[in-house]
């Protein structure tokens, strides 16, 4: 069996969805589903079983998994409450850790590309300690996601016990199918697309940086099947292991993506842009652009999708229809 955590939510579930399409029925999610609908993201899909994280611990017990895909956590980069986010992304990703070090399981776990802060330092995805410790994440989130870097890093240079393959993926800004019950943490086209396709005006942030237009703020926007299948490519290529950013490569703009979107439904532009709220003006990100070398180096050609060919698709085949749901 497999056991994708987080597999109700945005990424794991497309996961679960790959899975199914390759063949695969013996998947195990453990997620909690709540109120918000986000059971429908795996409404499609052929499951084992459906284990809440304080279950986990119990249903391990003398279970025999192929791998663990570690995609669970509080994900908002707004969130407050520091004890149940350690406890969360970062205790329990150790226990997973240690069970999947103890009993010869693959882990492949989810950072983030919220660990590079304001991008000072770069954005280059060095598993040493001694630059993952340059590193200043700029929110609880990041540096939870940080703490478990850090954790498996130091054993690596230690030379102490790890899964027989470990990966963690530095996500950057991915977008696409299932990511509906995320609020205010969607991306900023499936938040606006209704008013794009109803003709309504679309707000973006001017910009409070000299030498960088209104709505030219960049981000490393990935659409979420480059992400499944990184992490696909791992589960066939048990010989790689390591700490790898999973973006495009090349940052594009906000106006960007929605003039994507504009096209994709051959519609006239109506973008207009607001002043960014006083209170995260200081911790914005202007620029974020992953390095993809290290895991090109590491044997992955699969590709990007560019961004306008990413929206079109995200557009025709979920966000214009009346089941947007893979």
């Amino acid at each position: 069996m497999l056991l994708v955590t987080g597999g109700a939510g945005f990424i794991g579930s497309n996961v679960v969805a790959a899975l199914n399409g390759a063949g695969r029925s013996d998947v195990v999610v453990c997620d909690l589903l709540g109120r918000d609908g986000k059971w429908r993201n795996l409404a499609k899909r052929q499951l084992v079983d459906i284990v809440p994280p304080a279950e986990l611990p119990d249903w391990l017990k003398g279970r025999k998994l192929d791998a663990v895909i570690h995609l669970g956590a509080i994900s908002e980069t707004t969130a407050t409450d520091g004890d149940l986010v350690i406890e969360t992304n970062f205790r329990f990703s150790m226990r997973l850790l240690d069970w999947c070090t103890a009993n010869a399981v693959p882990l492949i776990y989810a950072s983030s590309a919220a660990t590079y802060g304001d991008g000072a330092e770069g954005f280059d995805d060095d598993a040493s300690l001694p630059a993952l410790k340059k590193l200043r994440p700029m929110n609880l989130y990041g540096w939870s996601k940080q703490l478990f870097d850090l954790a498996v890093a130091g054993r690596a240079a230690n030379g102490d016990p790890l899964p027989p393959q470990w990966a963690g993926l530095k996500f950057f800004n991915v977008f696409g199918p299932n990511e509906y019950h995320k609020g205010t943490m969607m991306s900023v086209l499936a938040r606006r697309f209704d008013d794009v396709k109803a003709g309504r005006v679309v707000q973006l942030f001017k910009s409070h940086r000299d030498g960088i237009a209104d709505g030219d703020q960049r981000r490393d926007f990935i659409y979420v099947d480059d992400v499944v299948r990184v992490i696909l490519w791992l589960l066939a290529t048990p010989a790689v292991s390591g700490l790898f950013n999973v973006g495009t490569g090349k940052a594009r703009s906000f106006r960007d993506l929605m003039l994507a979107a504009y096209a994709a439904l051959g519609t006239r532009p109506n973008i207009d842009y607001v002043d960014m709220p006083e209170q995260i003006r200081g911790s914005y990100q202007y620029f974020t652009e992953s390095k993809v070398d290290r895991l090109h180096r590491a044997g992955y050609n699969g590709g990007f999708t560019t961004l306008e060919d990413a929206v079109k698709a995200y557009v025709a085949d979920y966000l214009d229809r009346p089941d947007r749901f893979r």
